[in-house]
């Protein structure tokens, strides 16, 4: 997953910010329970807010990211 996830990185730079957490780094254990993180690789879009739009679990296309970051951007 990681060249897809970076390659929109890239593409959506100024748009969509892209953070990420390390599952084995106990400080982010609040996160993690926050998002209800319980497959890898997950992936969760959230608003200016922090509230969650849309989660994902296991591979996901480019496309499917894209459609909905087009629903968030406008």
């Amino acid at each position: 997953m990681a060249p897809v996830v970076h390659g929109l990185e890239s593409q959506y730079f100024g748009q969509v910010d892209f953070a990420y957490l390390d599952i084995d780094d106990s400080s982010n254990a609040a996160l993690m329970k926050e998002f209800e993180f319980r497959y890898q690789p997950m992936f969760v879009l959230v608003d200016g807010n922090g509230t969650p739009l849309k989660t994902w679990f296991g591979a996901v296309s480019a496309a499917d990211f894209e459609a909905e970051f087009a629903k968030a951007i406008n």
